[in-house]
């Protein structure tokens, strides 16, 4: 099979298959494995760590208004420029990356993980130039990752030696990231995911079931012993690899760990140590980096229910930046009172009664060439309706623009980037500090929105959006200005029947196209009815915007 088909044919798989179940895990449930706070202690503050004293949480009015950031989730598995999860899938015989790593690197018993980290070098990383690329783009704030399910600290950690200061660019990444954001004034926030690698590495362990190295153990049981003459001399791959443990049960299976998300269903259990580590390196994190945002990739809290050290951490969080803003995944009603819920990769079908926030991607999270040399990013247009959609259900959008492993982006995602921001300098003033109106829209795309699997997992799957298809938003002190979005070009007339169910009724005083001016409009009882006016040479798939007027 060719390398693109092959790409197109895992990507495409990859992108509607829910990675975790849909079910929250309990609030109620008792962790067993409690860690100390004796190295990285809580700061003080009226936050516990229970779900109780979380609960007393609100998020912040700076994260309602911004409405839109851009996110570097970028690491060592974009060196191969292979894509996603490409650590876990590099050491699974009949994989496609397994077969790719074997090619560029070598058998990965002899060339593990640990080695295309090496290979990583960031060699054209320029943090100042691309976070102002995003500000030009129109976001508010930018997420960095600082580690992923790979275990590797990025930045100069205090409490793992696997970190991007002792290994691969030999560079503090996050603090990189961070100057680059406060310099823009934007807010700053990371994104953790190393809780996981407990269960992610376990292919790690295996070996080949046939062929020449049948039975050879990959490097996943490695031990500071036997780097002994290697590159990696003085570091032990287990405190990387976390697999000095008894594997789950049937672990060589790559899909295995999506049913075992929530370390449940026979996932072996992490220990003390691993636990502990976590917490450390994560308040470490924190207090290097003073983020106003976190992100967990985890269902509720990381490592709930196993251990409390998820409800250590956002208790620390929110007592050092009373204005900090953590997001979930998968989260049940009571803990949506507790943090920001993000959905993957996905919209919520109504407007929300607390902030959120969906996190996208233009291609794969990380890095592929194979997107690329297909075309396959999403367009700006796609993101536009996209962000228009959920700033109407008062939501927050997270965009991916995947990076290179030399630390920079193509140009064909510096040119939707451009266009992002070339529609949001005109219309931006219809995003920022808005708020959902009493209904986020109307059309036949609303009608279609596709229920939520696992995190999220359903952008693309409803009706695509038309020109027959509105969404509104609002600003001011008593919902004065109301922002209508045609999300396609329309051939004539647009009526919005929204207006005949306002409470109170609102009469319309102006209306003006954003970026054209005044524009003919009338009133009914059943409709405002507005005359836009279209370029002919417009794109047919640019949203255009009214800003209208009205007083009740």
């Amino acid at each position: 099979m060719k390398p693109s088909l092959r790409w197109f044919l895992v990507t495409s798989l990859l992108i509607v298959s829910p990675p975790v179940p849909a079910e929250s895990i309990p609030s109620s449930l008792k962790p067993s494995v409690i860690v100390s706070t004796d190295t990285e202690p809580i700061a003080p503050g009226p936050f516990e760590p229970t779900w109780a004293s979380l609960a007393n949480y609100e998020a912040p009015e700076w994260f309602r208004d911004a409405k839109f950031g851009i996110w570097a989730h970028w690491g060592p598995q974009c060196q191969p420029e292979r894509g996603d999860w490409y650590a876990r899938h590099m050491y699974g015989p009949g994989h496609w990356q397994y077969d790719d790593h074997r090619e560029q690197y070598g058998h990965p018993s002899t060339h593990g993980f640990k080695d295309v980290i090496h290979a990583w070098k960031a060699e054209n990383w320029n943090p100042d130039e691309l976070v102002a690329l995003y500000k030009k783009a129109g976001a508010r704030y930018f997420f960095a990752m600082a580690n992923h399910h790979d275990n590797l600290d990025l930045w100069d950690s205090r409490h793992h030696e696997w970190d991007s200061v002792a290994v691969g660019p030999k560079q503090d990444l996050i603090a990189g990231w961070e100057k680059a954001a406060r310099d823009q004034g934007l807010r700053f926030g990371v994104s953790v995911h190393a809780s996981h690698a407990w269960l992610w590495y376990e292919p790690a362990q295996s070996a080949d079931p046939d062929g020449e190295f049948a039975g050879v153990p990959y490097d996943g049981k490695l031990t500071k012993a036997d780097g002994e003459g290697t590159w990696w001399e003085g570091l032990d791959p287990q405190q990387l690899y976390a697999q000095d443990h008894v594997p789950s049960e049937n672990f060589a299976d790559l899909s295995s760990i999506h049913n075992r998300w929530h370390w449940n269903n026979g996932a072996s259990q992490p220990d003390l140590a691993y636990c502990q580590s976590f917490y450390d390196r994560t308040v470490d994190l924190i207090n290097r980096s003073h983020p106003d945002l976190v992100y967990f990739d985890d269902t509720a809290l990381p490592l709930w229910p196993v251990s409390d050290a998820g409800l250590k951490i956002a208790a620390h969080l929110y007592n050092q930046n009373p204005q900090a803003v953590m997001q979930g995944k998968i989260l049940a009603e009571d803990q949506r009172q507790c943090m920001v819920w993000d959905i993957e990769r996905g919209q919520s079908a109504r407007i929300e009664p607390l902030p959120w926030q969906s996190g996208t991607c233009i291609g794969q999270w990380h890095y592929d060439r194979g997107v690329y040399e297909r075309g396959d990013y999403k367009s700006a247009a796609t993101v536009i309706r996209t962000l228009i959609d959920v700033v109407s259900k008062n939501g927050n959008l997270l965009l991916s623009v995947p990076i290179r492993g030399d630390g920079t982006i193509d140009d064909k995602e510096r040119a939707i980037v451009e266009a992002i921001g070339d529609w949001m300098e005109v219309h931006g003033e219809a995003i920022y500090d808005t708020r959902p109106w009493h209904v986020c829209g109307e059309g036949p795309q609303l009608d279609t929105t596709a229920p939520l699997e696992g995190p999220g997992f359903n952008e693309g799957k409803s009706k695509p959006f038309t020109a027959d298809d509105l969404r509104y938003t609002t600003k001011g002190a008593g919902g004065e200005t109301i922002y209508a979005f045609v999300m396609g070009k329309p051939a004539g007339p647009v009526r919005l029947t929204a207006f005949a169910t306002a409470k109170p009724p609102r009469r319309v005083t102006s209306v003006e196209q954003l970026g054209h001016g005044p524009v003919e409009w009338s009133q009914a009882t059943d409709a405002v009815t507005v005359t836009p006016r279209v370029d002919a040479a417009a794109p047919d798939d640019l949203p255009l915007v009214f800003r209208i007027a009205t007083t009740p």
